[in-house]
């Protein structure tokens, strides 16, 4: 999309150019390109492309891409679109934010910022190579490590096709199509270790029939519900990290909620650090365990 972008952007300047200028410009085939310009012509652009001395490929003459194909609202959740990603700092976003702003006269709206600033270099180099999978349909390798049991890790080594970066419960995934497995997976990626994209290309398959709640890689903890009851002097951590709809107010104040977490280490820490305002009324097993990690924490002192 970016490079399709650009492409329309150079020749709003240059009037003409070729496929080979493209190809070295952007380090893709020139097959790439011709490709990318049947892609731009299915979208309304009228480009075209010209054989022999001068020829090239051209847009028609006068054409203007903010009065020919988008409206003003259009023009502006373009360039909010491209605002979130450049907070997210994905590769060269932020030059398409630029490009377009121009082509469309318009400012750019500091509407969105996105801190990544905890992130390791490593993090944010797996982040970037996820992204570069996904959008250009290559096959994704790496090392993953699953939790197997309470204190043991295991590294396996996958091979999937990504397609989502999904950002939950305070922690970044990958999903995709697990090769092994024949199915849809998530992997965090703080847990994702020797990523390589490879240069395997792959079509999109139907994900939406393979999600499902319990998508999770089978070595991770499964999603599960959990019913809460908060103390009223937590009000306002129940307002920041749940919301008013999600509460329900009891009488004395205390707020009942329901939640679907996967069920690791996280989730008992932040159970706990509730301290003594908080009860887990079910499942079961998540009373006993947050019992049993009390419990031994108290021998402590």
């Amino acid at each position: 999309m970016y490079r399709q972008l650009e492409i329309v952007y150079l020749l709003l300047n240059k009037k003409v150019t070729t496929a080979k200028y493209l190809a070295d410009r952007f380090d893709v085939s020139q097959r790439t390109i011709y490709r990318d310009v049947d892609k731009l012509c299915f979208a309304g652009i009228p480009i075209y492309t010209e054989k022999g001395k001068g020829g090239g490929i051209s847009l028609l003459p006068d054409f203007v891409l903010n009065k020919s194909l988008l409206d003003d609202q259009e023009q502006n959740e373009i360039l909010s679109a491209l605002k979130g990603l450049s907070s997210l700092k994905p590769g060269n976003s932020k030059n398409v934010l630029q490009k377009m702003s121009a082509i469309f006269n318009k400012p750019v709206v500091n509407w969105l910022e996105i801190d990544f600033s905890n992130w390791s270099s490593n993090n944010r180099e797996t982040f970037e190579k996820l992204k570069t999978a996904i959008l250009e349909h290559r096959v994704a390798e790496f090392d993953y490590f699953s939790v197997y049991g309470k204190k043991t890790m295991k590294k396996t080594r996958r091979q999937i096709e990504p397609f989502q970066l999904w950002f939950k419960s305070s922690a970044w995934y990958v999903r995709g199509y697990c090769l092994s497995k024949k199915d849809v997976r998530t992997f965090k990626i703080t847990r994702i270790a020797n990523l390589l994209v490879t240069d395997k290309n792959f079509t999109e398959r139907n994900y939406r029939s393979f999600c499902n709640n319990n998508e999770y890689d089978e070595t991770e903890s499964r999603e599960i519900t959990i019913k809460l009851k908060i103390a009223p002097e937590m009000i306002h951590r129940v307002f920041d990290e749940f919301g008013e709809d999600q509460a329900i107010k009891q009488k004395d104040g205390s707020f009942i909620i329901e939640v679907t977490w996967a069920e690791d280490d996280w989730v008992y820490g932040r159970i706990l650090s509730f301290g003594e305002h908080i009860e887990v009324l079910e499942p079961e097993h998540i009373r006993n365990n947050i019992k049993s990690k009390l419990a031994k924490n108290l021998k402590k002192y």
